[in-house]
C-alpha cells in the first residue's frame, strides 16, 4: 500500500487563507506555452504537480520541463504526479527540450524529472543528454537541474554533476521525522549526501534544496534542516507552504503565516545561505531566473570582498 492510499480517509481539507489564493490562468501567453508543450510532447511539473503559480509563470513563458515521462516509480504522500510503471524513455526528448527552451526564449531553465527506479542508471544518462542538448541549442541559457536522489545507483549523481549544470537542486522536502509518512521511499541523509557530493565534484557549482512546511514539522526541526544543509555547503534554500493536491494525499496540518516565512528567511540568511526564498507560494522553480541572478551577484560580491 502506498502512502497516498494509506491516508485516503483524511478529513475534509481546510480552506485556503487569502494569501494562498491565486487567479485561474487566462492569459494568451499561458495558452501559447501550453500549446508548445503539447506540440513537442513535453511534460511540465507545473501541470503534473498542480503548481499554484502556473498562471503567473506561464504568462511569462517560464515553464519547468519534466523529463523521463510523467509516471513516477515512487508514491510520495505529498506529490500529485502519477505513480506506476513508466513507459520507455523518449530518445527525442533532449532535442525537444532544447527546442522548447529556444522557442520560449528562456535565459534560465529549470529541468526536473520523475523518479525512474526502474532504470539501471535511474535516468542519469538521459539527464546528461538533456543538459547537452539544451546547451547546444541555447548556449547563453543557464541550466538548473532538480534531480531525484538516484538512490542505490552508485555514481549517477557524479554523472549528472559532471555535465556542468549551473545549479544543482535536490529537495529534502521535509524534516527527517516526517520522512516515513511523507517521503517513505527516500532517505534524508542520502539526499544530504547527494548535495554534499555535488560540491565535492565541483565546489564552484551552485547547490540548492527546498522543504515544504505545514506538514506537522516543528520550528526547531526546520532550523536543524537549515544547519544540515549549510554543513553540506548548500547555497540556496527554498521554503514553501505544502498544499494538499487531493483528499488522498497527506493533509495540511496548518497554514504557515507570511510573517513566519519572513522569520524563516531571516534565520536562514543568518545561518549563511547565500540565497533564500521563503513564502507561502515559494516553489523550487518559482522566480528561479531572477533568484539565479541574485545568487550569482552575491557570489561576485563575496569574491570581490575577499
Amino acid at each position: 500500500m502506498s502512502n497516498v492510499e494509506a491516508i485516503k480517509d483524511n478529513p475534509p481539507r481546510q480552506p485556503k487563507p487569502a494569501w494562498l489564493r491565486v487567479r485561474a490562468p487566462t492569459s494568451p501567453e499561458y495558452h501559447e506555452t501550453r500549446r508548445l508543450m503539447r506540440d513537442l510532447k513535453l511534460h511540465t511539473v507545473c501541470e503534473e504537480a498542480a503548481c499554484p503559480n502556473i498562471g503567473e509563470c506561464w504568462a511569462q513563458k517560464h515553464a519547468t520541463m519534466m523529463i523521463l515521462g510523467d509516471i513516477c516509480t515512487r508514491a510520495c504522500a505529498f506529490c500529485n504526479i502519477k505513480t506506476g510503471k513508466p513507459g520507455a524513455v523518449d530518445a527525442e526528448e533532449p532535442g525537444h527540450v532544447g527546442e522548447a527552451v529556444r522557442s520560449l526564449g528562456l535565459r534560465h531553465v529549470v529541468i526536473t524529472s520523475v523518479d525512474r527506479d526502474d532504470l539501471d542508471d535511474g535516468g542519469a544518462a538521459h539527464w546528461v543528454a538533456v543538459i547537452k542538448a539544451v546547451r547546444a541549442a541555447n548556449p547563453n541559457t543557464t541550466i538548473e537541474v532538480l534531480t531525484p536522489d538516484f538512490r542505490k545507483k552508485l555514481g549517477m549523481v557524479d554523472l549528472v554533476a559532471r555535465a556542468r549544470p549551473d545549479v544543482y537542486n535536490h529537495n529534502l522536502e521535509t524534516v527527517p521525522r516526517l520522512y516515513r509518512k511523507i517521503r517513505a521511499s527516500a532517505r534524508y541523509y542520502t539526499s544530504l549526501r547527494l548535495l554534499e557530493r555535488v560540491k565535492e565534484i565541483d565546489p564552484a557549482m551552485f547547490t540548492k534544496s527546498g522543504i515544504m512546511v505545514g506538514l506537522g514539522e516543528m520550528k526547531e526541526e526546520v532550523l536543524q534542516v537549515m544547519d544540515d544543509l549549510r554543513a553540506a555547503d548548500v547555497d540556496f534554500l527554498t521554503i514553501g507552504q505544502y498544499l494538499q493536491p487531493t483528499p488522498r494525499h497527506a493533509m495540511v496540518e496548518r497554514f504557515v503565516s507570511p510573517d513566519e516565512f519572513a522569520e524563516y528567511e531571516r534565520m536562514a540568511r543568518a545561518k549563511g545561505f547565500h540565497m533564500v526564498s521563503a513564502s507561502p507560494l515559494t516553489r523550487s522553480s518559482y522566480h528561479a531566473d531572477a533568484d539565479f541572478d541574485r545568487l550569482r551577484e552575491s557570489r561576485m560580491k563575496r569574491t570581490a570582498g575577499g
